[in-house]
């Protein structure tokens, strides 16, 4: 028995002491199971859950950081858009000065980079076959300028060409006049722009195409009150956005009868193609004029050079940094000066550059004075001759004469319905 006991007692006492240290390892776990879960639920601690709910003084402590982080929250809000104004304020700035700049480069060194934008400089050709730049490039289109103009232009212009009339209340006679030969003749890209609400219905009700303009004081109170030269002097204005937006303009007064369509016989190699006040060939297309002064003695005799004005009422103009220019310019004096807005136009086209002002760098062509006919030509000259009175020209500009209507109408019966005395009542003047 001894023996025996010998031989188990070892063993015996080992199996309590695995025992125990199973216990032990499971104790462990579950304590690391239990500190766990206890570690998800109560993240900041468990005796500091405990001490806020029962200490009132935390629960306002956590409302009160509640409270600021919320109104940090909306604080944040507003610094967001007062940042947002601010942006969108600083992005209209810099498009401003976008075009600002746009429009200074374009202006510097126009000559230079329109050539190089024609081509690149080469050497001069061989004796009488230099051949000088005519025709400037046309500007960028910019449909920002006006959209809703932009609209009505993409509909109606014919290889973005346009008839532009201006016409108020007080033109309604020959308005009508004017719309039904330019329709007569089948002339489709025409427009007018009514300058009252009385022109707009009146077109309306005619099936004419019209555009009003966006209200504007400036120019309202003239467009619905001013007589013809005052609402002459808006179109140099008004223009301006027909040609940003890289269209070109015949301009066209309302005393004009149409017989043929005038988009046929222009030339289009220069920034302006007026019609003349000139009633022959010498006055409308320039002579050498000699001024004497005797008392000079041997130098009495002075070469001048003479032309008869542009007729600033009917005037093809191209979408050129020249015309554009020159509308600026005219439209400029027109507003700073009481002036004559043909006079003003002419000499911002021909006056050269001297001491003290810099000419207008633009291309000009006179249009055929029997093509393109103003009322002295008719009057006075084509009506009593025989072979000129057989020519049928494009249009009759009765710009002569005071009784514009009743001429209107003779021009009308004269080339449309053949009607071979209508012009004699008239006399070559005005009475």
């Amino acid at each position: 028995m001894i023996g025996r006991r010998e031989r188990e007692g070892p063993l015996m006492r080992n199996i309590p002491h695995s025992l125990r240290k199973s216990k032990i390892l499971t104790a462990v776990v579950i304590g690391v199971l239990i500190g766990c879960v206890l570690a998800f639920f109560f993240p900041n601690g468990f005796l500091v859950s405990s001490s806020i709910a029962s200490n009132p003084r935390s629960k306002t402590q956590v409302k009160s950081a509640e409270c600021e982080s919320s109104d940090r929250v909306n604080m944040l809000k507003s610094e967001f858009v007062a940042v947002s104004d601010k942006n969108a304020e600083l992005k209209k700035q810099v498009k401003e000065l976008t075009e600002r700049l746009r429009q200074a480069e374009q202006g510097e060194d126009q000559a230079q980079k329109q050539f190089l934008a024609l081509g690149k400089q080469e050497k001069a050709g061989p004796f009488g076959t230099v051949k000088g730049l005519r025709t400037n490039p046309s500007v960028l289109p910019d449909e920002s300028v006006n959209p809703r103009l932009a609209k009505i232009l993409e509909k109606l212009a014919v290889k973005r060409e346009i008839i532009v009339a201006l016409a108020n209340n007080n033109v309604k006679e020959m308005l009508e006049v004017w719309f039904t030969n330019i329709k007569r003749v089948g002339i489709p890209n025409y427009l007018v722009v009514a300058l009252d609400d009385e022109i707009s219905k009146f077109c309306e009700s005619n099936q004419v195409p019209f555009y009003k303009r966006d209200p504007d004081d400036g120019i309202d109170t003239i467009g619905k009150e001013g007589g013809n030269h005052a609402v002459s002097g808006l179109k140099f204005r008004i223009l301006r956005e027909f040609l940003q937006l890289g269209y070109s303009v015949l301009l066209s007064d309302v005393d004009i009868v149409y017989l043929q369509n005038p988009f046929n016989h222009l030339y289009r190699d220069s920034d302006v193609e007026s019609m003349s006040d000139g009633h022959d060939n010498m006055t409308a297309y320039g002579f050498n004029d000699v001024f004497d002064e005797p008392s000079m003695g041997w130098a009495r005799y002075a070469h001048t050079m003479r032309i008869w004005v542009y007729n600033s009422g009917f005037f093809y103009i191209r979408p050129t940094i020249p015309s554009i220019e020159l509308l600026d310019r005219v439209a400029t004096r027109l507003s700073n000066e009481k002036a004559w807005d043909q006079a003003v136009f002419n000499e911002e086209l021909f006056y050269p550059s001297h001491l003290g002002y810099d000419g207008l760098h633009a291309a000009r062509r006179t249009m055929d004075i029997y093509l393109f006919m103003n009322s002295k030509v008719l009057f006075k000259t084509v009506r009593n001759d025989a072979n000129l009175s057989k020519l049928k020209p494009v249009i009759v500009h009765v710009n002569y004469h005071p009784d514009k209507l009743p001429r209107m109408k003779a021009v009308v019966e004269y080339y449309v319905n053949g009607k071979q005395d209508a012009l004699k009542p008239f006399p070559d003047g005005s009475e």
